[in-house]
């Protein structure tokens, strides 16, 4: 179950509180009774590895050789800007 942190808008007492997803959130402060509203923190993610790739959850090694060989040529293409049009006259 989430841990979650609430603090109190009045006395600024600050706890938290193990609840399921399915539960409301507090909305009175066990201390004074003012209002709570929850707490939002950061969350820690951390990247391992050499490179993190679209296909790299893939298990098909030929597979992931042929989508990067279509995306450099996808890639090469889209860097080349279209021609502009004439603005068309009335």
């Amino acid at each position: 179950m989430p841990t979650y942190a609430y603090a109190c808008t009045a006395c600024d007492h600050r706890f938290d509180a193990v609840q399921s997803f399915s539960e409301d959130s507090l909305t009175l402060c066990p201390e004074c009774g003012g209002a709570l509203r929850k707490q939002y923190g950061s969350v820690g993610v951390t990247f391992n590895g050499s490179g993190f790739y679209r296909t790299d959850s893939r298990g098909n090694v030929a597979g992931t050789a042929s989508t990067s060989t279509s995306s450099k040529t996808e890639s090469s293409t889209a860097a080349t800007p279209a021609p502009a049009k004439a603005p068309a006259s009335n």
